[in-house]
């Protein structure tokens, strides 16, 4: 593999410290901490982990103009608004006596989660990058799939210790006097700025405005069908182990090694480097979610069926993950990287938001069997769409390299 330059060494360092802060503290953190807020402040289960749901809802909503921010001002300033909104939002989760104060928590930080979490920090990595980040995403996002193994210990330490209150005050902190820091200080010079010049306002391929708008539809509709898939079924891969006739121990043995599984297939897409292609990364991970739901369809659900399901689904997950970070390179130039990716991020939260509640809901009522059949057909539409923009660049002009 070869050997990082220093810049995009820095830059790896600083957004790596600050995603895994910034999901660490907030979307993870209900895993540990929904169960202990709740009687705390008189309101069901149920209704703490809403907060996620408003979360993704509010990020989703202002997807559309973190994406003009981020074009007009620069990811470096739009992260550090992130930073302050994700203080504000964990102090009023700290001082927070019922339902009113915990929505507004939620509801700021879903407005911090749309300026700080993922596309702003891709978009980071493509204006110090250009065409050439894909990389660098890949090894972030290394690390960002850590944030819930390494935070979940913590917080549960800090609530043991100081309580859940003090917890979010530390929290808030850390996003003050270590990612502002680093949002404002650390991170080196757009190169687009003083490098790249036209080349940042380049696209990789010809597309008239008719075949540009087709190209954001076919991806905004699959990038979500695949998201609704994974942040559905994923919370409730126990429960279908179950009822496919798994133990309650090698249920949470095969739920456990999924991300295990995901987080290996992003590293063999990091080692891929420049020779990874995100559109045929997407075509193999579908096609292995698909192979995977159908797998569990037409055999029994024995352990070795079991095994040979997640290791397909966590696989074919993973090298989505990926994937969907990079598949606006393949279409669109650098400099409109960030506005796209906030776009098309706005479907993909409001699918996070419903998926899990549309999931368990079908899962208790229709069982195994449906749940999986549904999955495979979106998936089987996810597939053909990405066929179709597979199409769409073998058809196009490539743009020609700019010296």
């Amino acid at each position: 593999m070869p050997k990082l330059p220093l810049r995009s060494a820095q830059t790896i360092a600083v957004l790596a410290v600050t995603q895994l802060i910034g999901w660490g503290t907030t979307f993870d953190m209900l895993g540990v901490m929904g169960r202990v807020i709740a009687p705390d402040l008189d309101i069901a289960n149920e209704i703490a982990f809403a907060g996620l749901t408003l979360m993704m809802v509010v990020s989703a909503l202002a997807g559309p103009a973190t994406g003009r921010w981020l074009a007009r001002y620069g990811a470096a300033r739009v992260l550090a608004a992130s930073s302050i909104c994700f203080a504000v939002g964990l102090l009023l989760l700290a001082s927070a006596n019922g339902i009113v104060l915990y929505a507004a928590a939620w509801t700021v930080i879903g407005l911090a989660g749309a300026l700080g979490l993922s596309a702003p920090a891709y978009t980071a990595v493509v204006e110090r990058e250009g065409l050439n980040g894909k990389r660098i995403i890949a090894i972030l996002m290394l690390f960002t799939g850590l944030s819930a193994t390494i935070f979940w210990p913590i917080l549960t330490e800090l609530t043991h210790a100081y309580g859940w209150r003090i917890t979010f005050v530390i929290s808030a902190a850390l996003h003050i006097l270590i990612c502002l820091p680093l949002h404002l200080f650390g991170l080196p010079k757009p190169a687009a700025e003083h490098t790249q010049g036209a080349a940042a306002e380049t696209p990789p391929i010809h597309l008239t405005e008719e075949q540009r708008r087709k190209a954001f539809l076919l991806l905004a509709i699959s990038t979500t069908l695949c998201t609704f898939i994974s942040f559905g079924l994923s919370p409730s891969l126990i429960e279908v182990f179950h009822q496919a006739g798994a133990s309650p121990a090698l249920a949470l043995q095969l739920g456990s090694a999924r991300g295990i599984i995901a987080i290996s297939a992003r590293g063999l897409d990091m080692l891929l480097g420049k020779r990874g292609n995100p559109i045929l990364t997407s075509i193999t991970g579908i096609a292995l979610m698909a192979a995977s739901f159908l797998l569990m369809l037409l055999a029994p659900g024995s352990t070795p069926v079991l095994v040979a399901f997640i290791l397909m689904y966590g696989f074919g997950t993973g090298v989505l993950t990926v994937a969907r970070a990079l598949l606006p390179l393949t279409f669109f130039s650098a400099k409109e990287y960030g506005l796209q990716s906030a776009r098309l991020s706005t479907p993909q939260n409001l699918a996070n938001a419903v998926a899990p509640v549309v999931f368990t809901a079908t899962l208790d009522r229709g069982g195994t069997g449906l749940t999986i059949g549904i999955c495979l057909v979106l998936a089987a539409i996810a597939l053909i769409l990405i066929f179709r923009l597979a199409a769409m660049v073998r058809q196009a002009e490539p743009v020609p390299s700019l010296p």
